[in-house]
């Protein structure tokens, strides 16, 4: 027999062998994923969660937010942060209105301070709004101003520190913006935020016309949506007992924080819970 002969024949079985392997392996491949597919449960799809839009009040501006955004953003919410003009009540209310028609399906709108204010206006007649949250904030009823407020219990002490600067506005009506005085900014209104930090708050602040602090509020929205309110128990602007006057005569939900009036900075945890609650009941 010649050794080419002698070759092929021992070759032979081992082809077999391997042959029957490489088979073996597509068919369990083949196989296998089928067998996977049919014992792994069909997920439902999540359902969208609602919207937060956020407003600042007077001497603070939408970065104010930014602690809160970075959380209900990691927590799957989609946010919008409104530029709030501090100009009047119907004016700020009517910008922030437009935003909440801009956007499909529901919003959970959150005010802070003055822009408690306006969220109760706009609110008013937005049907995609579902809940509203008051972070430190006025909770107005119809004919109320934010002075008229502020002035209901001792306690806040936004008389003494603000800076009144002379305006001429594009109708030439006279007004004044008012800003807080940069020296008192950190006691007054953000005394649990750092030194550093509430300079920076201080310099950037966004006045508040006297129109927008003096003109009454129309129907409130927290008479026919439900309503939150985070009450900061250190608040020098907006008192405790006023907050909690105004959050009890809403029905509001009502936690509370050991904050200055510049929760949002200085608890942003706490705020952020306190939304994430008014979101979760809306459907």
């Amino acid at each position: 027999m010649s050794r080419h002969s002698r070759y092929r024949r021992a070759r032979t079985p081992l082809v077999l062998v391997a042959t029957a392997a490489v088979a073996a392996g597509v068919f369990a491949a083949s196989v296998g994923p089928a067998s996977a597919t049919k014992t792994t449960p069909v997920q439902k799809p999540q359902e969208p969660k609602p919207t937060v839009v956020l407003v600042h009040g007077a001497f603070a501006d939408s970065s104010s937010w930014n602690g809160v955004i970075k959380r209900l953003k990691e927590d799957g919410y989609p946010v919008v942060a409104a530029a709030n003009p501090l100009r009047g009540v119907s004016v700020d209310a009517a910008s922030v209105k437009s935003v909440l028609a801009s956007i499909d399906g529901p919003v959970v709108l959150v005010g802070h301070s003055y822009g408690g204010m306006v969220i109760s206006n706009a609110a008013h007649g937005s049907d995609n709004v579902k809940a509203l949250v008051y972070v430190n904030a006025l909770l107005p009823d119809k004919g109320e101003s934010a002075n008229e407020l502020a002035s209901k219990f001792e306690g806040s002490v936004i008389g003494d520190i603000l800076r009144p600067v002379p305006i001429t506005n594009p109708d030439g009506s006279k007004d004044v913006d008012l800003y807080i005085d940069q020296s008192k900014f950190h006691q007054a209104f953000a005394a649990d935020v750092p030194a550093h930090t509430a300079g920076l708050m201080a310099v950037t602040q966004r006045p508040g016309t006297g129109t927008a602090l003096n003109e009454p509020s129309g129907e409130p929205a927290w008479k026919t949506i439900p309503s939150w309110g985070l009450v900061g128990t250190n608040d020098q602007i907006i008192p405790r007992e006023l907050q909690v006057y105004m959050a009890k005569r809403a029905n509001a939900h009502i936690e509370e924080v050991q904050s200055s009036h510049a929760v949002s900075v200085s608890h942003p945890d706490a705020v952020t819970r306190i939304v994430e609650k008014a979101a979760r009941t809306v459907r």
